[in-house]
């Protein structure tokens, strides 16, 4: 046997160790995993693609027959959003805050009226054993806000249908919200387009 033939026959050992290794580890986690439930979920951070996640799990939640409810915060009734273009095509519970961006109403008052009508919807929604998995998006500004109480917020969760899961977007995230969640993830940008004059573009960005 040349010694090249049997360095690659040695690489091919090793790898097959490694890779035994790591599924022996992956088996045990997955054996360990035996607990069914309702699952909160918060994305949170400064970079780009939190709403997007949280839209492309309730899409993942409909292929699967589930029945989502959705309430978007921040976003006004005229700002167009592809993926409610999609998803309204299915019977999904949607509200939207509809007042848009608080730096374009300039109104706060109008904005915390439109908040708890908001929030009202979604107490609905967590009270309501039919729906599987709830998207709050970009409710985080509405705790940052003090528009919507955190306490109110944190009972309704956390007496929700127990099998049902939530879904929570939007940056700054309270902690005590990411204390409560099963699963965070913390979206941060390395670049970012508009950073460079780039507007956002139908499709990509909305």
């Amino acid at each position: 046997m040349s010694n090249e033939l049997h360095q690659q026959q040695s690489a091919e050992e090793k790898h097959k160790a490694r890779q035994q290794k790591i599924k022996a580890n992956v088996d045990k986690r997955v054996a360990k995993a035996t607990k069914e439930c309702g699952v909160l979920v918060v994305i949170t951070g400064n970079g780009k693609g939190k709403s997007t996640s949280g839209f492309g799990t309730v899409l993942r939640a409909l292929g699967h027959g589930l029945k989502p409810g959705i309430v978007q915060f921040i976003k006004g009734s005229k700002w167009e959003c592809g993926e409610m273009n999609i998803l309204k095509q299915f019977p999904i519970e949607h509200h939207v805050m509809g007042t848009g961006f608080t730096w374009e109403t300039q109104d706060k008052a109008t904005d915390i009226a439109a908040a708890k009508v908001a929030w009202q919807k979604s107490k609905a929604m967590l009270a309501n054993p039919d729906i599987d998995i709830v998207l709050l998006d970009e409710m985080t500004y509405m705790v940052k806000y003090g528009y919507i109480n955190l306490d109110e917020i944190i009972e309704a969760l956390t007496n929700r249908p127990p099998m049902q899961h939530v879904l929570i977007t939007g940056r700054a995230c309270h902690r005590r919200l990411i204390e409560l969640a099963d699963t965070v993830s913390e979206v941060q940008p390395t670049k970012h387009a508009f950073q460079d004059g780039i507007k956002a573009q139908k499709g990509l960005d909305w």
